[in-house]
């Protein structure tokens, strides 16, 4: 098996978030912009992305795009960055195939921009091939469910269900907003159409070689100011 080679592979990290429920924390602001003890969140990600080798990272923005724009034209954070901006809020699975042009590569590495999780991207990529994965999902261990939905496995590690938010808060694992993605599944996403790849897309592999690569790592996200207060008391 061929090493995972992290300069050959484009990342993606969704940036549309409106951030409606940290206030003033995002008024001016995109939720992955929001600041965390001195820098934007998104720095956060993109640092740890190419502390694994990654050189081409592919920003979908959509609201207040031109605050991220002008943010990382000014900073430079890699040696290739691109910038893939929704019209309309098209969804994290319409934002993916918003950006199909820009991908390069024949797998790519997606991100959610208003979570954390410090997988291993070099043991996530050698998972995804060992696998012959088309598809697959970094998952994290959860005390409670609720907040973040439930993913299934069997004992292959392979995908076999999801249960999104309406679990009780059972212990279990939960999507880390992390995924590696053979490019040419961006083909069964429809152009122009509002694609959730929780709701819609996800659910729709189950079956078709989708797998879960469980991490040890915590998940960290923005969503609230709470666990926004949470992030920064961690991240430092």
């Amino acid at each position: 098996m061929p090493s995972f080679e992290s300069k050959a592979i484009d990342v993606v990290i969704l940036c549309g978030g409106f951030g409606t429920r940290l206030g003033a924390e995002a008024k001016d602001r995109p939720k992955p912009m929001v600041d965390i003890n001195g820098k934007p969140f998104l720095d956060i990600l993109i640092g740890h992305v190419v502390s694994f080798g990654f050189t081409r990272i592919i920003l979908c923005t959509g609201h207040k795009s031109q605050y991220i724009e002008d943010y990382y034209l000014k900073n430079k954070r890699v040696q290739a960055l691109l910038i893939s901006e929704e019209k309309a809020p098209l969804g994290t699975g319409g934002a993916l195939k918003n950006a199909e042009h820009l991908i390069q590569s024949d797998s790519f590495v997606a991100l959610n921009g208003d979570s954390f999780c410090p997988v291993s991207l070099k043991e996530f990529g050698e998972f995804h091939q060992k696998k012959k994965s088309q598809l697959s999902l970094a998952l994290s261990h959860s005390k409670q469910t609720a907040d973040f939905g439930s993913v299934m496995l069997n004992e292959s590690n392979e995908i076999v269900g999801f249960d999104e938010k309406i679990s009780k808060g059972n212990p279990g694992l939960v999507n880390s907003g992390v995924y590696l993605f053979n490019t040419d599944l961006l083909t069964k996403i429809e152009a122009g159409k509002k694609v959730s790849l929780e709701y819609d897309f996800f659910p729709s592999l189950v079956g078709n070689g989708m797998f879960g690569y469980v991490t040890e790592a915590n998940l960290l996200d923005i969503g609230t100011p709470e666990k926004l207060s949470i992030a920064r008391n961690l991240l430092v």
